[in-house]
Formats: structure tokens, sequence, C-alpha cells
């Protein structure tokens, strides 16, 4: 479970975002044609969870970051290098 800090960064930084989201979107959020509609929903969705990532990892380098957000599956760890727990990894062959 996430501490009471995370929790407040997270809802402060989609606070942020989806304010400037909403500023710019606001026609698409209010829009009459439903797929306009779940798209710009889905963008303020994309944003929630950006949040959380953001907020949850604040322990990891910023390329390791990005990809978590992303969705890309994370490297194995190499020798020297550490993974999100601090570990560190093993040399592969």
């Amino acid at each position: 479970m996430a501490k009471d800090d995370t929790i407040e960064n997270r809802v402060y930084l989609f606070e942020s975002l989806a304010s400037s989201y909403i500023s710019a979107a606001s026609e698409l959020l209010s829009s009459e044609d439903e797929a306009v509609r779940a798209r710009a929903m889905r963008a303020l969705a994309d944003l929630a969870y950006l949040s959380c990532v953001v907020s949850d990892t604040g322990h990891l380098s910023p390329e390791q970051v990005r990809q978590r957000a992303l969705g890309a599956p994370e490297s194995t760890p190499t020798e020297g290098d550490e993974d999100d727990k601090g570990r560190k990894g093993k040399k592969h062959k």
C-alpha cells in the first residue's frame, strides 16, 4: 500500500496535469460525439496513471520511470547495474 505522502503526490500531480489538459481539451470533453468524449476521458485516465507512476518511482532513474510510464518491459540488470529495488544484477553470457 502506498504511503500517505505518495498518495498526496499522486493527487497534486494529477490535479496539475488534469487541469492543464482540461483547459486545452474542454471542447473534446463536452463533445456530442461519444467517441471524441471517450478519447478525451482515456487521456485523463492516462494522466492519472502517469501521476501514479511518477509519484511511486522516485527511487528510479528518469529512464526507468520513462520505461514504466510507457509500459516497456524492464531490462534484466547486468553486472554493476541495480534494479528498481537496489539489487545488483549478474553478468549474462
